[in-house]
């Protein structure tokens, strides 16, 4: 039986092609009109690269032994038929794992070695050098193979309370680490500081990542975790255990990582079946069930229908021995419905709101465009049908006309191309704000406020001093795209008024995101800050880590912003310029026809019949263009 969540990702992956295939569409539409040009085709090229790279991630987090990966192999690993993942007592995410399909490499696991955290590279940057992981190869016709091989992500090594500390995974004074404490005094720790686990998969392959997190002290430990991966993850599942609801280190991990950095959250009740009392009746059961969920979504300050009871085990164990009946009582298939319901459509709703925001005003231009053509064609035939039988004279006087409109409006084209040389200017001014030398002298002043003092007062200093430092910069930007922004909107308003060009007005250029997500950095600074377990002295080379951390993350902030800006500068003219090209090359046809028709009234009849074979050609690009609009809009 296929699971409302296969359907719903198999929808999502079939809705996305097609939007590919639209956009594709519109492109060829621009390249056989005349339409296009370097911006718009550019513009283009980067949705389609970003549509195609797109991932719906899912991100499971929790404290350890709350069952996470065996909630990840029931939801998505059953037909395996055995358990893929490791899970078992105690702590088995020992890192944190991507679980993902590649077609272009063969399947694999890539660990990174744990040694690493001793380098200043993030996981981002090191997962662009391939040489520094541990490569293990899988064989997905297997499944004893694929599980075997997928324990080596759960393996540990045993140091010296030296070397853990000197990897940052050892603080005398933090009860958080004391179980990995051994009996001969050494410490044990993971051996790698992350997976990449690529496999063939329906659901993978159809554009679902997995993020399979680590307990508390590891999400401490790695602040890429919190500060990017997590936040970044389309919908987060947080795990907890029905037989102790809520813990005060389930609540910590809730308040610090999830509860405000993410939208999207539904909460796991996990290893409900120990509620299955054989003396009780099932409706006494699930009255107890509902009381837990209730009680734990005021705690997590989540709606009700957002909390799920569950028995990741049984639900693994129903699919693979096909039990219909204990499936059901496990609660897995509501979990299932919400995400088929909820989160898959919601990141459907995003990406096309994304599509719309980049080619709308292209893809209205481009119609407006087609159709002021036909209506021009059709003026012209209509015209041109008008002087049949008419003397030189007349032909004369309707050519004069037409030069003197093509004189006309070529003055305007000039004005034009005047205000997109300042247009041109200004837009070149601008992008200079994102310069690497003005991004690095940014960062380089917030690092002297830490370097020679990792301390948490440093490292809060630092971070004020790069967001007020980021917030002038912005505040530059904001006032030099307001001047633009300016300047375009009086070029359309001219055109529409003179020309009945399409009456649009290209939206402002919108800093707000990031500064806000800046702003984010800051108020995790000060959480991290003020968190007495990061005040003790030996978390310094946490604090370390966190800072690199976070200069990663404002690197990438500064560089989405200016790609961003980068697109909006190209596009903010560019509507208008394809409508100006298409009037121009209208009237010159027009007045070559007439300038033809008074050279020689006998090619009359011959114009008006190729006139008519350009309105049904002119006719049909209007419907193609029809056609992609429609699908770009949201259904009714």
């Amino acid at each position: 039986m296929t699971l409302p969540l296969e359907l719903e990702i198999a929808h999502y992956r079939h809705w996305r092609e097609e939007l590919i295939a639209t956009i594709g569409a519109y492109q060829s539409w621009l390249d056989s009109t005349g339409q296009g040009d370097v911006e718009q085709s550019l513009k283009i090229f980067d949705l389609l690269e970003s549509l195609g790279k797109d991932r719906l991630v899912l991100a499971f987090v929790a404290e350890f032994s709350r069952g996470k990966t065996e909630l990840i192999n029931a939801l998505f690993f059953s037909d395996f038929r055995q358990r893929l993942l490791p899970s078992d007592v105690g702590r088995t995410t020992m890192c944190p794992t991507e679980i993902f399909y590649d077609p272009a490499e063969a399947p694999y696991i890539r660990l990174l070695p744990i040694e690493t955290r001793r380098r200043d590279e993030s996981i981002a940057a090191l997962k662009r050098m391939p040489v520094e992981w541990s490569m293990v190869r899988l064989d997905p016709t297997s499944g004893s193979n694929m599980a075997e091989a997928m324990r080596t992500v759960a393996q540990t090594k045993s140091v010296s309370e030296e070397e853990a500390r000197a990897l940052g995974l050892w603080v005398d004074s933090d009860p958080c680490l004391q179980y990995s404490k051994q009996e001969d005094g050494r410490v044990e720790i993971p051996a790698w500081r992350h997976a990449l686990i690529n496999i063939p998969h329906p659901l993978l392959e159809a554009g679902l990542v997995i993020l399979d997190t680590p307990g508390l002290n590891a999400l401490g430990t790695e602040p890429e975790l919190t500060l990017d991966m997590i936040p970044s993850a389309h919908a987060v599942l947080f795990l907890l255990d029905m037989t102790t609801g809520a813990t005060k280190s389930d609540l910590d991990i809730w308040h610090r990582f999830i509860q405000k950095s993410i939208t999207r959250r539904l909460a796991v009740l996990n290893k409900a079946d120990v509620l299955w009392d054989e003396l009780k009746p099932w409706e006494q059961i699930e009255a107890s069930l509902q009381r837990q969920v209730e009680a734990t979504a005021r705690l997590l300050e989540l709606p009700p229908a957002s909390v799920f009871a569950v028995s990741a085990q049984k639900a693994l164990l129903a699919r693979i021995r096909g039990d219909g009946t204990l499936l059901e009582k496990s609660g897995i298939e509501a979990l299932e419905t919400a995400l088929a319901r909820d989160i898959v459509p919601a990141k459907q709703h995003l990406l096309r709101s994304t599509a719309l925001r980049e080619l709308g005003s292209m893809v209205e231009a481009s119609k407006k465009a087609v159709d002021d053509r036909l209506a021009s064609v059709r003026h012209e035939r209509k015209e041109l049908a008008s002087l049949a039988g008419k003397n030189r004279e007349a032909i004369k006087n309707l050519l004069d006309q037409a030069q003197a409109e093509k004189a006309r409006y070529e003055h305007v084209v000039s004005s034009f191309n005047a205000t997109r040389g300042v247009v041109s200017r200004q837009g070149r001014l601008l992008m200079s704000e994102f310069s690497a030398d003005k991004l690095e002298r940014l960062l380089a002043k917030s690092r002297e406020n830490i370097v020679g003092s990792w301390t948490t007062p440093g490292l809060f200093r630092s971070m004020q001093s790069l967001f007020e430092q980021a917030a002038r910069q912005f505040e530059k930007i904001h006032v030099l795209s307001k001047q633009i922004k300016v300047l375009v909107d009086a070029a359309y308003k001219r055109f529409h008024e003179q020309h009945g060009f399409a009456e649009l007005s290209p939206p402002p250029l919108e800093l707000e995101p990031f500064s806000l997500a800046l702003l984010e950095l800051v108020k995790k600074t000060e959480e991290f800050c003020a968190d007495p377990v990061n005040l003790v002295t030996e978390k310094h080379f946490l604090i370390r880590k966190f800072h690199l951390g976070l200069e990663s993350r404002a690197r990438q902030i500064f560089m989405q912003a200016k790609g961003k800006s980068e697109v909006w500068v190209g596009a903010a003219l560019s509507p208008l310029t394809v409508q100006i090209r298409e009037n121009k090359t209208q009237i010159e046809r027009r007045l070559k026809n007439i300038r033809q028709i008074h050279d020689n009234i006998d090619s009359l009849e011959e114009r008006i019949r190729k006139l008519a074979e350009e309105q049904a050609e002119v006719e049909e690009h209007s419907a193609a263009i029809a056609r992609i609009r429609a699908k770009l809009q949201p259904p009714s």
